[in-house]
């Protein structure tokens, strides 16, 4: 057990080969376009240039975003959102390069398509095959890293669970040390039982172990500190998995500011490339469909019109990210003096309506205008739908997490109306619809979230 693998032992050398696949990736994929799109196998001039530069923004930019980091464990998607975005980068390098040389009448345009396609594809595939056989290695006992666990509560249960069941990860559980082995748990297994928090060390020393994860809870701060001390002397890679379960958590992680670590128990997750990412993505979808449904919004807005006296447009203040007030535009369905007396919560089929504006309404086109909103930057297409400000304030403190969904903008759908919680349903159900996008919001997710509004139509018996 002692000995660390020849794959383990030459890491360094892995990541190295990594470098040299992507770069030859980044090669190959340009010169693959070059051949299918102009159908020459030797490159024009001025195209080995094009991809020279390629080469060297691909050696930058990768490894500066942690391409290369250890990706044991993780989600292929994760590693497939970085490799987008990392590629992405390296387009839109060439792209600046060709402008600022002044040299874009020299290349196709279709080749360089191509090659961003070509390029992405490749990469993928061939990070895709690398990690099978990676994983098929550590499931057959190659390149593992041997951990032992301290704590004795569920997390520490959890973490092995997980681990043990998930062998390509290459993380072996020996087992775990008790801080109260008189306490042990009756669910842990006998061979598991390492012993006592005074053994830790020289089992670790002994035996090769690789990794130390501590499994105990944050008020337990001078046991953690005692056995950092205990393994001052040793090399092994120490874990802190903290029990944070009684906590409501959002986009949970450790985060470095200031030089200083920070445990992020419920951060937005629209900061830094992530902000940038979704505002283009709405500016640019919302510029799109607007153009698009152009003719439509003039239909309807003659409908609003003609059909009873008053303004076009209805702005009725909602609640968006920060908790910061916005207009929100909707097609007029109501008559203008219908609310005159107040409003309340739910009863959204009894409201009176005009006879057209009960057809936009039920078809959700009154919401169209929503898309101006997202131009302007007060909206999403995607993210939790907003609410009126009184009603904020009520449920703020009757629904558990209620605030939570302005961590990001309020969007035209989300995640809870295409899972059917809108209008007049469960609004704790919907709470926690919003909070799950939020944890897991990604490109993809919107998009398959647009899809879905698209494909389960517009008509909703709940779209009030």
């Amino acid at each position: 057990m002692s000995h660390r693998g020849i794959l383990k032992e030459h890491s360094t050398l892995i990541n190295f080969v990594f470098r040299i696949q992507d770069l030859l990736v980044a090669v190959a994929s340009g010169w693959l376009s070059h051949y299918l799109y102009l159908s020459e196998i030797q490159l024009r001039d001025g195209y080995p240039e094009m991809i020279g530069v390629a080469l060297l923004m691909t050696a930058w930019l990768f490894p500066g975003l942690s391409l290369y980091r250890n990706w044991r464990g993780t989600s292929f998607v994760d590693e497939v959102r970085v490799i987008t975005l990392a590629w992405s980068a390296v387009i839109a390098g060439l792209l600046a390069f060709i402008f600022i040389t002044k040299t874009g009448p020299s290349f196709s345009r279709g080749w360089l398509l191509l090659w961003a396609v070509v390029g992405w594809a490749g990469l993928v595939c061939v990070r895709g095959v690398t990690r099978l056989f990676l994983r098929w290695l550590r499931s057959q006992g190659f390149n593992l890293r041997h951990v032992v666990i301290v704590g004795e509560n569920s997390i520490a249960l959890e973490i092995a669970d997980r681990l043990r069941a998930y062998p390509g990860s290459g993380l072996n559980v020996l087992g775990f040390f008790n801080v109260q082995p008189e306490n042990a748990d009756s669910r842990w297994p006998e061979e598991l039982r390492l012993g006592a928090l005074t053994e830790l060390e020289p089992y670790v020393s002994a035996r090769g172990v690789d990794q130390v994860w501590i499994a105990l809870p944050l008020k337990d701060e001078a046991l953690v500190k005692d056995i950092l001390h205990e393994l001052r002397h040793s090399t092994v890679d120490i874990r802190y998995a903290p029990d944070i379960s009684s906590f409501r958590l959002l986009n949970h992680a450790v985060t470095e500011i200031a030089g200083l670590p920070v445990l992020d128990l419920s951060v937005s997750p629209m900061t830094g490339v992530n902000r940038v990412i979704k505002a283009v993505e709405d500016r640019l979808l919302a510029t799109i469909i607007l153009i698009v449904i152009a003719p439509l919004m003039l239909v309807l807005s003659l409908g609003v019109k003609l059909s009873s006296p008053g303004p076009v447009f209805y702005r009725q203040e909602r609640v968006g990210w920060n908790g910061r007030p916005f207009m929100m535009l909707k097609f007029r369905s109501m008559p203008v003096d219908v609310e005159q007396h107040g409003v309340q919560w739910g009863g959204g089929k009894e409201k009176a309506t005009t006879r057209f504006g009960a057809f936009i309404r039920r078809t959700s086109l009154d919401e169209l205008p929503q898309f101006i909103n997202v131009l302007k930057g007060d909206m999403s297409i995607v993210g939790p739908r907003p609410e009126r400000t009184v009603f904020v304030e009520q449920f703020k403190d009757e629904v558990p997490g209620y605030m939570k969904k302005h961590l990001v903008k309020a969007g035209i759908t989300g995640w809870a109306q295409v899972n059917g919680w809108r209008g007049d349903t469960d609004l704790n159900r919907r709470i926690e619809h919003d909070l799950y996008y939020i944890e897991h919001w990604s490109v993809w997710l919107d998009l398959k979230i647009i899809a879905l509004t698209v494909f389960k139509g517009i008509n909703s018996e709940n779209a009030y």
